[in-house]
This record gives structure tokens, C-alpha cells and sequence, in this order.
């Protein structure tokens, strides 16, 4: 009788163990909506500074990135689309920055975020706005628009299968008209 019951506690202590183990491993819809919130957050730190590979890095190594310039699929594509955009900024602002003037930053910004997660996929939906100032240095918005994304999560990560970009500001990049995939 005795081993029987210092079976059974061990037994019940083992299987308490293992539950209390697997619910602190365990996801809640809270722990993914802040992870996919900062990743949007990160996508814009890296999208304002042009960081290619941080910028890519928010991707699945096969994301679709739909932006008004052209589709990119692929992590080398995104990155290269990032490094072609620093280039061309760089350019631009070289004929357009007096000498001796730094060119004022633009800042990107998301809100009303919707986030709908079921296992290792998720959609969300975002509001984004750039702001910028231009030479009287009033800070004014540049642009707008919203997000529509697929996610993965990856290795113990979120990242974007698939963003759409709809500059809504932009005649042709409205809701629903988009470049074909």
C-alpha cells in the first residue's frame, strides 16, 4: 500500500509537472498580437533608417512584399529593393538638399492594427501614415494608406508571408487595385 501511494504522488506530480511546463510554453493570442505588433514596429524602424537586412529579416525566407513600385518575392529581393531605395534617396537628395543641409527624415507610423491569429498563421490589417516636413519645416503627412498581411510563425518568431501595401493617396494603389501576383 505504501509503494502504491508514493507511486501515485510521484505519478500525480510528474503529470502536474508536465502541465504547468507545457502552459508556460504555450502562445496566447496576447503574447502573438504584441510579437506581430512588434514586428510591424521593427519593419518600420528598418523601412526609415533603409536598413536592408533588418527590413528583410521581418520576411519568411519566400515573403511577397506588393508595393507600388513592383512586387518583390523573396528575401534577396526585398533586400535589394531596400538597397535600391537608399540609392535612389542618396540621389535625390543630392540635387534636391542645399550644401551643408541634412535632408529632413520622414517617419512612418501604424495604427488601428487588427490582428486574427489561429495556430502558426495570422492576417492583420494596419492604418500606416508617413510624415515628413517639407521646406518651411511644418511637419505635414506625406502619405497614407493600410497594410493587409499574411503571417508565419517561423522558428519561434512571427514574420510576413505576404504584405500588401495600398497607398490609398496614390491614384491606382486603392483599395482592391492592385499590380497582379
Amino acid at each position: 500500500m505504501r509503494q502504491y501511494k508514493k507511486t501515485t504522488v510521484t505519478m500525480l506530480t510528474l503529470f502536474c509537472s508536465m502541465f504547468f511546463i507545457s502552459q508556460s510554453f504555450a502562445r496566447s493570442y496576447a503574447d502573438d498580437r504584441a510579437e506581430i505588433e512588434n514586428l510591424a514596429a521593427r519593419y518600420m524602424f528598418a523601412l526609415d533608417f533603409l536598413n536592408a537586412d533588418d527590413y528583410a529579416a521581418t520576411f519568411t525566407e519566400d515573403g511577397i512584399l506588393n508595393h507600388g513600385g513592383g512586387i518583390e518575392k523573396g528575401r534577396q529581393e526585398i533586400r535589394e529593393f531596400i538597397h535600391e531605395s537608399k540609392k535612389t534617396r542618396k540621389e535625390r537628395d543630392a540635387k534636391t538638399i542645399p550644401e551643408g543641409k541634412k535632408p529632413k527624415p520622414a517617419r512612418h507610423f501604424i495604427t488601428n492594427m487588427i490582428v486574427d491569429v489561429e495556430g502558426d498563421k495570422a492576417t492583420a490589417k494596419a492604418y500606416w501614415v508617413n510624415v515628413s516636413s517639407g521646406n518651411d519645416d511644418y511637419a505635414r503627412t506625406f502619405a497614407y494608406g493600410h497594410y493587409e498581411d499574411s503571417l508565419k510563425y517561423v522558428n519561434g518568431e512571427w514574420l510576413f508571408s505576404k504584405r500588401i501595401i495600398f497607398n490609398e493617396y496614390w491614384e491606382g494603389r486603392g483599395y482592391g487595385v492592385l499590380k497582379p501576383e
